[in-house]
């Protein structure tokens, strides 16, 4: 139980005896996980940028994230870093898009790099996914990311067009939700946009596992009491590369609580445009501030403009120091020193408090966090997935 600091009210007996075992312990282990995931990558390194290289050399190429569920969202954020650091077109498509109508998103003559985002590696739409980009595209190239070396993604990678990055073995979360899984995956793609200077981050790194820990022995109680508000929505907002982080924010308190909190996601602009309408007196807001001075102007007109009106039972700030001029009931800062993280490695810490609200939600209504689907709606790797042939005589029936 060595760095098991979260839960300084909770034994370990009790966690187990709860059903939060796992994902206490996968929340609480993020900081050494992140550190561990700069040493594995720095090990392959050079393995990487061999594959790598060539491909970025190649005119016209496209990079596509892919994923599902959680796994998805990682491209969302990732989309904008890598086309900003490598002057490279891409975007995110999740699988869950792309087995269903592949025609759209990828072309035959263009050359694409497919980076695949998977815990488990058996999702049946990233195999299938897989599977669909070989058959669409005659210059396909396939970066896996993923958790589990025993998966079929990993198991069955080509190595004549496929590169497979495995991350440590703790990042393979047992637990239902995606915790640890999710920002290890998240930063080796952060890292990966800026491989050529993989050396210089390591400080980058051990500054964003500090931030870690600060949430997690900081802010474990008052996010713990806010869990036992008498909230039923949940309304997470992030802007531009913050965006993604929302919408695994409100995926995570959601499911975790089993569907009995229901939750949204928006950018701070985006939400003005009709999604305002959801806050009632019943609702937490949740704002994930960039660290940027321009778009934090937008931001904070939004918490402002909220304030002035139905602002909802509880309101908590997400942000790297100190802002001036909003109230929330809450605020997580990161850093009170006034040194500054690159925006994009702030978002891999901005999603520890939503997994902790969740996780002490899920005990508030009784139910297990690691297995949170009383009714097994949903479950750690999907279930009931066929998959069908794609067949271009199927579309002229």
């Amino acid at each position: 139980m060595k760095g098991f600091k979260l839960f300084p009210d909770i034994s370990y007996s009790d966690l187990k005896d709860l059903g939060a075992l796992n994902t206490g312990q996968e929340i609480a282990g993020q900081p050494e996980l992140w550190l561990k995931t700069f040493q594995f990558l720095t090990i392959v390194k050079d393995e990487l940028r061999r594959f790598l290289d060539p491909l970025f050399q190649k005119p016209g190429l496209q990079i596509l994230f892919t994923g599902a569920g959680t796994s998805a969202f990682i491209g969302e954020v990732l989309q904008g870093v890598f086309q900003k650091n490598l002057g490279l077109v891409s975007r995110a498509v999740a699988t869950t898009d792309i087995v269903t109508h592949p025609e759209y998103y990828f072309l035959r003559q263009t050359p694409t790099l497919l980076i695949s985002f998977a815990r488990s590696g058996n999702s049946p739409e990233s195999i299938k996914t897989v599977e669909l980009a070989n058959e669409f595209c005659d210059d396909i190239h396939h970066l896996i990311i993923t958790c589990n070396a025993n998966g079929h993604l990993a198991q069955k990678a080509n190595p004549a067009n496929s590169f497979v990055f495995l991350l440590p073995p703790e990042a393979n979360d047992q637990s239902l939700a995606m915790t640890g899984s999710f920002t290890s995956m998240l930063l080796s793609g952060l890292l990966i946009s800026r491989l050529d200077e993989l050396h210089l981050l390591e400080g980058t790194v051990e500054t964003l596992a500090d931030y870690g820990h600060k949430v997690l022995s900081q802010y474990a109680l008052p996010i713990k009491q806010a869990a036992q508000l008498p909230f039923k929505r949940a309304v997470f907002l992030g802007s531009g590369i913050f965006q993604g982080v929302a919408r695994e924010s409100h995926l995570k308190l959601q499911e975790l609580t089993d569907g009995k909190v229901i939750c949204k996601f928006d950018t701070f602009l985006g939400f003005r445009h009709g999604p305002k309408a959801v806050i009632d007196s019943e609702t937490l807001m949740v704002y994930i501030f960039s660290n940027r001075r321009y778009p934090q102007l937008y931001e904070m007109d939004l918490v402002k403009s909220i304030y002035r009106g139905q602002k909802g039972i509880f309101g908590i700030a997400i942000s790297e120091s100190e802002l001036p001029g909003i109230k929330p009931e809450l605020k997580i800062i990161l850093n009170e020193n006034h040194t500054s993280l690159g925006e994009e490695f702030l978002t891999v810490v901005s999603v520890l408090p939503a997994q902790m609200l969740g996780f002490y939600k899920s005990l508030f209504f009784d139910l297990e966090p690691d297995q949170p689907s009383v009714s097994g709606a949903i479950s750690r790797v999907v279930q009931g997935v066929k998959l069908y042939p794609y067949e271009q005589k199927l579309e002229k029936a």
